[in-house]
Parts: structure tokens; sequence; C-alpha cells
């Protein structure tokens, strides 16, 4: 492997984007089967797609990390996010995305400052999907609004 080329806390948010994003992967897979037990087929496809994004942004990241020389290590997964209808599902995942944006805001900036214009772009794109993925939560919430 090659010698890092990158700082440490770039690579630290490449770290800590990897657990999040597999978090992210195994969160939606397992709510799309918890909603297709419950009969709802429409939203368990729109889960699904939503790991298959996010599993996307997995090798993205691991990708990235081999360019600066790093083995990827996710650290942690978070524990899934469950509940007992749809729309607490999506209110966890909506926290979830949230703070996805957070930290590839705070990378971008963090590489901004310190003259990485190739990590800047690399997190910014990762933050503009995480932003579409927050837009769309929260549509998908306002349509379901009333129907409890």
């Amino acid at each position: 492997m090659l010698a890092p080329r990158s700082d440490h806390r770039i690579l630290g948010y490449l770290g800590r984007a990897l657990s999040l994003e597999l978090s992210a992967v195994q969160m939606y897979s397992t709510q799309a089967r918890l909603v297709a037990s419950w009969g709802l087929d429409e939203p368990s496809q729109r889960l699904r797609n939503e790991a298959h994004e996010e599993m996307q942004h997995v090798e993205r990241i691991i990708a990235r990390m081999l360019a600066l020389g790093v083995a990827p290590n996710a650290s942690q997964l978070r524990p899934v996010s469950l509940g007992a209808d749809l729309q607490t599902l999506l209110q966890a995942d909506r926290a979830f995305e949230s703070e996805l944006v957070q930290l590839y805001s705070d990378a971008a900036a963090h590489s901004a400052r310190n003259g990485s214009p190739d990590d800047r772009v690399f997190f910014l794109g990762l933050l503009e999907e995480e932003q579409a993925h927050e837009r769309e939560l929260n549509e998908w919430m306002r349509s379901l609004e009333g129907t409890r």
C-alpha cells in the first residue's frame, strides 16, 4: 500500500463516512424487509433503492481511500432504527441523513481550509447527494401526513 497522501483529519472523515454509509445500507435494507412484511410494497422498494444508493457511496469512499493509499476500515456500524410504522422509520432516516449532511459539510469545509481541492470536490459531491436524499425523505413524509 502506498503511503497516505492526505492529512489525518481527511482520513478520519473518510473512515467515519464509510462507517455511516455502511450503517445506512444496513438500516435501509432492514427497513425494506420490515416494511415488506407489513405488505407495503412500494415503500419497501423505495427503501431498497435507497440502500443501493448508499452502497454506491460506500464504493466511492473505498475507492477514494485506496487512491489515498489507506486501507478502508469501517470502525463501527450503528444499530438499525426500527419502528411500528413507516412514519417512525422515516423520522429516524431523516435524522440519520442529517448526520451525513453535517459530516460531509464539515469535511468539505475542512478540505477547503486546508487546500485540498480534490477532497473538497469529493465531499461536496456526497453532500449534494445526501441533501437530495434528505429533501426526498421530507417530501415523502409530507405525503404521508394525515395517513396515520
